[in-house]
């Protein structure tokens, strides 16, 4: 079946991962949700991940494993969002970058340097496509 916004399936299988109280979860390869699962794991979000090469067709796996809070057994990641939809993309300029929970969450923004979180777009004054935001 194909998929028409692998963002938002991404975000997705995340999220239902942790209602579901998994502790790893494994979605399909490329290079955008790579650049995610990094910038996910650096914000301490995600506990690790892999990287699995596919044999033959295909980009592979991502193995994510979740993290959990010890004391209440809750997920770390509170809220996942997909706010650039393929109907209606989000793009803004490096001033105009939404703050999440007032600099507490992360957005995550596509831009001509690479993907980024809002922090790291406004520190190199570059603006673009909000991809999602986490907290």
């Amino acid at each position: 079946m194909a998929v028409t916004d692998p963002i938002a399936d991404y975000l997705t299988r995340i999220r239902n991962a942790q209602q579901a109280g998994h502790r790893t979860v494994e979605i399909p390869a490329s290079k955008l949700k790579k650049n995610l699962t990094e910038i996910l794991y650096e914000q301490g979000y995600i506990l690790k991940y892999k990287f699995e090469e596919s044999d033959g067709h295909g980009q592979g796996l991502i193995r994510i494993a979740l993290k959990y809070d010890p004391q209440t057994k809750r997920p770390v990641i509170r809220e996942l969002g997909r706010m650039s939809k393929p109907g209606l993309r989000q793009y803004t300029k490096a001033g105009d970058i939404p703050r999440v929970i007032n600099g507490l969450g992360i957005c995550i923004v596509s831009t001509s340097r690479g993907v980024m979180t809002d922090k790291q777009a406004r520190e190199q004054h570059v603006g673009g496509e909000v991809l999602c935001y986490v907290y």
